[in-house]
């Protein structure tokens, strides 16, 4: 039967007992973690979230804690009064924070009895993720997960501490708002007081806080949650958690970036104790894409894309020629010592290649006892003399070769260096590799839909000095864009706002909005631009993503309390799931939508 706390007061949390305690009378509670008869004295090992503390009972410490202690099994919940005793030499265990002492039990009361858990709650539990997400509640007293779960509130704490100093107002925003696709799906919600209509939950924000801004509040932040209905992956989940931040009067881009600096330097700090540099690199999307074929470059190792167009472009090979053309290129890295790489390892790489769009990879191998390729009846002398020294290639190493459209090229040549610099161990993961990528386009071509759209949002600000080309070059414009790269991951991006009503106008007529579209979509955030616009600018971080980089870990399921899997289902409370046909009736009382 299960037994009440009546008058016991926790001295301290588990792992938080030390040789500063030894001599005292303390109370302590937790589940059990291991438990170990010897048979004159029972050992049982208390944890919370803190950690651990080794229980001793015996008879000759009190009986009948030691006889009520035969009972206890793994994930009994337990609640104990004892003296803190130091640990005998040869007992002492260094891997635990506790390991010198051990607290000897004079009363056990059993708060709550467990079953057997369908599996072990340790960290070597070889158990699969279905099963861990369907007991997420006994899956998250694992040490491992608790960690990044605390990790997770230190990035938070130190969020609203900075943002707080900084003068920046904690506003919320509405969950139920109007649909406006832009990006991923929204996920929709019927009202049932005006029928047949819908809200959307918030894919992020944006219109709010840029609305906020207009009303007056100057500086704005919030931890938001978001929700995008799109495929998910290791770092993607159907409901995630941003940062927000929002500022009125900027016009450069570094007054943003460095408040953004300034939160992600004190997040590091508090949250893991390491000092980040004063200043964060800077480069121009152009030279992310041109040096490492990506606008989230990992740049802890080299391995970096060289255009080798203009050598190979007349070689009378076909898949060469198109280099001629606007927007194609011919480009290569040189991987040091592979030239012995056998045609099995090169086929790997056009695999990955060809996820990107590539027909496949070219390689040329400079072998000790000469070059080895498939296009020497293409490449004569003095063309791979000059490849030789555009790539610094010694003897022994091996280039690969893509040409394509840029798109093409730098998407396969970028996630082929990424493959390289994982499966070589070329990247030191202990280090952390932070820069901002600025000066992104302001629009790119979408082919599904053959028309311009906003490579970031329609909201983004032009570069004041590309005003010129908005409608005779648009391609050309760049964007007042800016992304934080941690780790070769996109940790946050924001931008500088429109606040020019004319500029916003135009910004929506590029990407094929029509007057009613613009009006149906954004007819209440237009209209708030006749009423007086502060110059305003802001950016989001991914709080999920900061937390995995900081912890260490590459699934967001690791650091969200009750994720959904890869379906979108949570496996746990087994949602999404059926209603009562009452409760649609009540929504859709005509079934009028059903009917269409």
């Amino acid at each position: 039967m299960a037994e009440f706390l009546t008058g016991m007061k926790r001295t301290k949390m588990c792992g938080l007992f030390s040789r500063e305690d030894e001599g005292l009378e303390v109370v302590s509670m937790g589940f059990v973690s291991k438990y170990r008869n010897l048979g004159s004295i029972i050992f049982v090992d208390l944890r919370d979230r803190t950690g651990i503390v080794q229980l001793a009972f015996s008879n000759d410490i009190d009986k009948g804690s030691f006889e009520k202690a035969q009972t206890v099994r793994n994930e009994y919940v337990l609640a104990i009064k004892g003296k803190v005793s130091k640990r005998a030499e040869n007992n002492v265990n260094l891997r635990m924070t506790t390991g010198e002492i051990e607290i000897l039990v004079s009363e056990l009361r059993i708060i709550s009895e467990a079953e057997t858990p369908p599996f072990n709650i340790t960290e070597e539990s070889n158990v699969n993720e279905a099963m861990r997400l369907k007991y997420r509640y006994l899956d998250l007293r694992r040490a491992s997960l608790q960690r990044l779960i605390i990790l997770r509130d230190k990035i938070t704490l130190a969020t609203h501490n900075y943002m707080s100093s900084k003068g920046f107002l904690n506003i919320e925003t509405p969950f139920l708002g109007k649909s406006t696709p832009e990006g991923a799906r929204d996920y929709l919600v019927p009202s049932r007081v005006n029928l047949d209509t819908f809200y959307a939950l918030p894919q992020s924000p944006q219109i709010y806080k840029q609305l906020l801004m207009i009303s007056g509040f100057d500086r704005y932040y919030q931890i938001a949650r978001c929700f995008r209905d799109e495929d998910l992956r290791a770092n993607r989940q159907p409901e995630f958690t941003q940062i927000d931040i929002e500022m009125s009067y900027v016009d450069d881009i570094s007054d943003v970036m460095d408040i953004a600096e300034g939160l992600i330097r004190n997040i590091f700090k508090e949250s893991i104790g390491l000092d980040l540099p004063p200043r964060f690199r800077r480069i121009e999307y152009k030279e992310a894409m041109e040096r490492f074929g990506s606008d989230k470059p990992d740049t802890r190792f080299s391995l970096e894309l060289i255009n080798i167009s203009e050598i190979l472009v007349n070689t009378g090979f076909g898949a060469f020629e198109d280099s001629q053309k606007e927007g194609y290129s011919i480009r290569a890295i040189n991987i040091n010592g592979a030239a012995d790489y056998t045609r099995k390892e090169i086929d790997k790489l056009s695999i990955v290649a060809r996820e990107y769009g590539a027909k496949g990879v070219f390689s040329v191998a400079f072998k000790k006892d000469g070059v080895s390729s498939s296009l020497l009846k293409y490449i004569d002398e003095e063309k791979l003399v000059r490849i030789k020294n555009k790539l610094k290639v010694n003897e022994g190493d091996l280039i690969i070769i893509i040409a394509d459209k840029n798109k093409i090229v730098f998407d396969s040549l970028g996630a082929i260096r990424l493959y390289l610099g994982k499966t070589l161990g070329l990247i030191d993961e202990k280090n952390y590799d932070i820069l901002w990528v600025t000066h992104f386009p302001l629009y790119e071509y979408d082919e599904k839909e053959n028309r311009l759209a906003a490579m970031h949002h329609p909201f983004t600000s032009p570069l004041n000095e590309d005003l010129i080309y908005l409608e005779s070059d648009p391609l050309r414009v760049r964007a007042k864009a800016y992304d934080l790269v941690i780790n070769g991951q996109e940790a946050g991006g924001g931008s500088i706002r429109i606040h020019s009503k004319e500029i916003q106008k135009k910004m929506f007529e590029i990407i094929g909005l029509s007057k009613e579209d613009i009006l149906h979509k954004f007819g209440f955030f237009v209209d708030a631009f006749r009423y007086g616009v502060p110059p305003h600018g802001g950016l989001a971080f991914g709080l999920d993503r900061l937390v995995m980089l900081l912890g260490k870990t590459e699934n967001i399921k690791d650091v969200i309390a009750f994720p959904k899997n890869q379906s979108a289902q949570c496996l746990m409370s087994d949602a999404p799931s059926t209603v009562d046909i009452k409760q649609l009736k009540e929504i859709f009382p005509n079934g009028k939508v059903f009917n269409e």
